[in-house]
């Protein structure tokens, strides 16, 4: 027999991010992330392999990344409107937690499962930020695929990679709701 939860149905289906540019300080204290990544944290999980890890980036760390981004950007002949955008996606963010795909080779559970897992990862630290009413964005750039900023950046071995970067604050702006998709066009019904 089902138990519904109506008001987590409803916070759902009226979830939305918050862009990374509104988002302010104050944010969440170290005792509130450990309660955002442990939410974060209950996903699915085939032979609980963990294949994640987190990266908790304050201001310092922030500042270090914008710098590293403009460097780099500069050095592989990124275009220069794409450069600042990932800058200031480090430079203007409160807080933000890399999520860390660090995948496990069991010969048994798919790496596209433990990157699914990842990915849920994200998600939950999305919706579990805007739950205790803080603004949350998911983003990656050109910088997430680049092996020296991840490694130099963010510590990752050659086997890991960028699941995503959630920044987290106070929102100063009330955003609009996207488009969503027409279910109509995008599930099928089949009867046998």
């Amino acid at each position: 027999m089902p138990h519904p939860v109506p008001e987590a149905l409803d916070f759902l289906l009226a979830r939305k991010s918050r862009p990374a540019r509104t988002l302010t300080l104050p944010v969440p204290s170290p005792e509130q992330i450990v309660t955002l990544l442990t939410a974060a944290a209950r996903v699915p999980d085939h032979g609980k392999l963990v294949p994640w890890r987190f990266v908790v980036l304050g201001r310092a760390a922030l500042d270090r990344l914008a710098a590293l981004v403009a460097g780099r950007g500069a050095q592989i002949g990124t275009e220069p409107e794409k450069i600042a955008k990932a800058v200031a996606q480090y430079r203007d963010s409160p807080l933000a937690v890399a999520v860390i795909l660090s995948p496990r080779d069991t010969g048994r559970i798919p790496l596209l499962e433990q990157t699914l897992s990842a990915g849920a990862v994200c998600m939950n630290l999305c919706a579990a930020a805007t739950a205790q009413g803080w603004g949350a964005n998911w983003l990656t750039g050109w910088q997430a695929s680049d092996r020296t900023f991840l490694h130099d950046g963010l510590g990752l071995e050659a086997h890991e990679s960028l699941a995503g970067v959630i920044h987290i604050g106070s929102s100063t702006a009330e955003t609009a709701d996207r488009p969503r998709p027409d279910l109509d066009r995008i599930t099928l019904w089949p009867e046998a």
